[in-house]
């Protein structure tokens, strides 16, 4: 990789992955609320969708909510609790048994996609597209936990959550990431590029489901009988009993 495309993937391509995954979304609800939907083939085949989805979505929400955390934190936030090393263990050992997880499921709604014909005649081709793109993701996941356990120290960690925040803060510091192994930088420009896809395909179905959370902060409905509807009306002021 040149030092052009190295500093382009890791201090350019992350901007503008965020900005078509925000803009995207909110240009697709706006235009196409119609196509705004998981596409669900429960109906032409459950029992393997259950298994399936039920460890994907467990394993992913794992994996999904591990990673923001694990590289967003700052470190002198936990430092005083656990260490760098510490830490990057606990992330190898929690993540590899979501990653799992999740890798069984997916292969499973991966497998009913492509083999069953009802199925895959019902199927778009982003449907598959992006079934293939996150199982290639979750195996470079699952590759990078070996030379996670060689880099005891936390080292990799710490350089890949500044890096990170660095896009957070808009510091990008591409130099940082020179020394990190292949298989890191593999599985971070994948994923980003999982950002850049996401308005075109069934992912957008996640922010329905993190917009359900604002159900738990709604007000009581005040549901009354007809009867008690039609006793209000007539003891209003200005109508007679």
């Amino acid at each position: 990789m040149t030092r052009a495309v190295h500093d382009f993937l890791f201090t350019v391509y992350p901007y503008i992955c965020l900005a078509v995954f925000l803009l995207g979304s909110l240009a697709r609800f706006d235009r196409d609320q119609y196509t705004w939907k998981s596409d669900s083939s429960q109906l032409l085949r459950a029992g393997q969708l259950r298994w399936g989805s039920n460890l994907f979505h467990v394993g992913i929400l794992f994996l999904l909510f591990g990673h923001t955390v694990g590289l967003l934190t700052p470190h002198w936030l936990y430092e005083p609790f656990i260490g760098a090393g510490q830490k990057q263990m606990v992330a190898v050992v929690s993540g590899g048994a979501a990653g799992a997880l999740c890798f069984v499921g997916l292969t499973m709604l991966l497998h009913r996609r492509l083999s069953d014909p009802r199925i895959r005649a019902t199927s778009h081709r982003t449907d598959v597209a992006i079934l293939v793109v996150l199982w290639a993701q979750l195996v470079l996941g699952l590759v990078t936990l070996p030379f996670s356990v060689h880099h005891r120290d936390g080292g990799t960690m710490m350089i890949l959550a500044g890096w990170a925040q660095g896009i957070v803060t808009f510091r990008p510091d591409a130099a940082a990431l020179a020394g990190v192994e292949w298989p890191f930088k593999t599985h971070m420009v994948l994923g980003m590029t999982l950002f850049l896809l996401f308005p075109f395909t069934r992912l957008v179905h996640v922010w329905s489901g993190l917009a359900t959370v604002g159900y738990l902060f709604r007000p009581y409905q005040v549901v009354r009988s007809r009867r008690m509807n039609i006793v209000a009306a007539r003891t209003r002021p200005g109508r007679s009993a």
